[in-house]
């Protein structure tokens, strides 16, 4: 590899590590917003303020309301709860939840 090959890999790196962090801080935000969304539909939930029937009215709300929002129906919606509610307990991991892969999650479907 010439000098000039070796430059031109350089600036290769710097475009790569930085759409790998661009692609990290969005896995955050989206693993944030799972949490969060989760969070709400549980305390809903289990506050009595809500019935099942609320996550479904929810799920379609959204999508008459924000058609641009996709992928937000019942099931989405209870899986977020799932996960919430699968890591809300761990004093260690509710910190470091936005570190982890969101390929690396199995959570079972409702």
């Amino acid at each position: 590899m010439n000098d000039l090959s070796k430059d031109f890999m350089s600036v290769v790196n710097l475009i790569q590590e930085a759409r790998d962090n661009a692609f990290r801080k969005v896995n955050e935000e989206l693993i944030l917003l799972y949490w969060n969304v989760g969070n709400y539909v549980s305390e809903q939930l289990q506050s009595q303020k809500w019935g099942s029937s609320y996550v479904d009215e929810l799920a379609a709300f959204i999508a008459e309301n924000c058609p641009e929002l996709k992928g937000f129906n019942r099931r989405v919606l209870y899986r977020m709860k799932q996960f919430y509610e699968t890591y809300k307990g761990s004093e260690f991991v509710s910190p470091l939840v936005t570190q982890i892969s969101w390929t690396g999650v199995t959570v079972t479907e409702v």
